[in-house]
Order: structure tokens, then C-alpha cells, then sequence
């Protein structure tokens, strides 16, 4: 079961909330779980209380930085182990998170939840069996159940990512009652464990890899047969790609690899920021 984490704190929120207790107010309104409810907390010039637990006021907070209680303290929800892996807010509500710096879901123009949802209508997951092969925060597993999906199976490589799920009120949890058995996420990497998912035994596939330079493995043509070789005839497959280096060199990642998909027994074509397939 994820945990509950308590209130999340932004330097905005913070600020507001610090600013309501200086002009008197007793309560201060609105959200401390990135926008998924909304509450009521009461300020004091030594403290603020939520849902009945006191909380300190914090020290001076950083931007782009989302803060959980730790301890006696305010601590920043990102780790490093090799790389700096963070949570980071965004003004949708739903957060993206960031590896050294580099952003890895979009935000300029919606949300990344929204953003997933979009992708997720794509295949049309009402009543599938779908295989996600890069859970990420779990944005498109937390859109195919909403849309209605069967059974959702996810892996997730990095331990790192799937400690900011357990962080994040965006993130679906697999053991919530809502979740009602239909998600099954495994801390894997999914160029190996792609091997033990049965031919044919999916009926949408959800493919959203790292950049190539980080997991060109994603987008090998060993790979692309695996993945051909999970979905029924006629299954759909989403592949995000972005469009990386088309400013700079002129190149149609996006075409690239439709026709990589194509080789492996896919139909394919560029829709959205990837690619949309359907297996012969």
C-alpha cells in the first residue's frame, strides 16, 4: 500500500498560507495534496494545523520544489543516487518529475495527467487488457482505469520513480480499493521482463521509454518484435516519441520509428507526439 505522505508543500502555498496568519486570519482554504482535495487549515503565529496534526511553519522554500514533513523538517521530495531524481509541481496540479534536471513528462500546455489522458484515448482501453511498459508516475495506468480498462499490467525500472509515486496523489496506487485489482505494477525493467508476457495475451500496449540516448534498448528492433509479439491482431499500440533533434538536424523521429514499428508487424502512423499502431 502507498503512503500517505501528509500535506505537500509548495513555496507558493507556503507563502500563502504565511501571508493569511500575518494579516490575522484565523483559517486559511485550498489544497495541500496538489489540487486532488481541498481543505481548511487553522494558522498561528508558532504553527498551522491540518486534519488535525500541528506543522511547523517551514523555513524559506525553493521554487519548482514540492516539500513533504520528514523528521523535524520540511524536506524536499527528490533523491540522489547516481542522479538527482525530483518531484516537481507544475501549475495543472498534477506534478512531472525531473532527472537531472531534465523534465521527463510535458507541461508547457496542460497538464501531464491531461496530456496522458489524451494518449490513453488513442487505443480505447474500455474493457482491455493493457501492458505499460514505462510506468513512470503512472499517469497513463491511472487513465486507463478510469477509462474503464480491465486489468492494467506496468513496470517501472527505476526504484527511484516508484518512491515519488508513493509521494504523489496523481499516482495511482495498485492496492487502493478504487484500483479494484486491475493494476499490477512490478519494479522491473521491461526490455527483460517483456519476455515472460504471453503472445497475444494484450489487447493495448502503452509504450511511453525514455529518451534514446538514455534506453535505446526501447527502441531497438529486437525490442519492437517483442512488443509486436504481446498484443492480439488487431491490438492498439501508443508510442511516445517527442520530437527530438527535428530543429536541429531536420529529423523525423516520429517516421523513424513508425517505420522500425512497421518492420515488426505493426501498422503505423505519426498522431499526437508519437506514434499510433495497430498489430497485423
Amino acid at each position: 500500500m502507498f503512503q500517505t505522505p501528509g500535506p505537500l508543500l509548495t513555496r507558493e502555498t507556503a507563502e500563502a498560507m504565511r501571508a493569511a496568519q500575518r494579516m490575522g486570519a484565523a483559517e486559511w482554504a485550498g489544497s495541500l495534496d496538489l489540487g486532488r482535495s481541498t481543505g481548511v487549515a487553522t494558522l498561528a503565529a508558532s504553527h498551522w494545523t491540518w486534519q488535525g496534526i500541528r506543522y511547523p511553519w517551514p523555513a524559506r522554500l525553493k521554487d519548482r520544489t514540492l516539500y513533504v514533513r520528514d523528521g523535524d523538517d520540511w524536506a524536499p521530495v527528490s533523491r540522489y543516487d547516481g542522479a538527482l531524481i525530483k518531484l516537481v509541481p507544475t501549475p495543472w496540479g498534477a506534478p512531472t518529475f525531473e532527472i537531472d534536471g531534465i523534465k521527463m513528462l510535458p507541461t508547457a500546455r496542460e497538464s501531464p495527467f491531461e496530456d496522458a489522458r489524451r494518449k490513453v484515448a488513442l487505443v480505447s482501453p474500455r474493457g482491455a487488457r493493457v501492458l505499460d511498459t514505462c510506468g513512470g508516475l503512472g499517469y497513463f495506468a491511472a487513465c486507463c482505469l478510469e477509462a474503464g480498462a480491465a486489468h492494467v499490467r506496468s513496470f517501472e525500472k527505476n526504484a527511484d520513480v516508484l518512491w515519488l509515486r508513493t509521494l504523489n496523489p496523481w499516482s495511482p496506487d495498485p492496492d487502493a480499493p478504487d484500483a479494484q485489482g486491475r493494476l499490477a505494477l512490478a519494479h522491473a525493467d521491461v526490455a527483460e521482463a517483456i519476455a515472460g508476457v504471453a503472445d497475444a495475451s494484450m489487447d493495448v500496449a502503452l509504450h511511453d521509454p525514455p529518451r534514446f540516448g538514455i534506453a535505446g534498448e526501447l527502441y531497438s528492433r529486437h525490442f519492437y518484435e517483442q512488443l509486436a509479439r504481446v498484443p492480439r491482431r488487431g491490438g492498439r499500440l501508443f508510442h511516445y516519441t517527442g520530437s527530438p533533434n527535428r530543429l536541429t538536424s531536420g529529423r523525423d523521429v516520429p517516421r523513424e520509428v513508425a517505420r522500425r514499428l512497421e518492420a515488426a508487424g505493426f501498422q503505423a502512423r505519426p498522431a499526437l507526439d508519437g506514434v499510433l499502431a495497430t498489430r497485423r
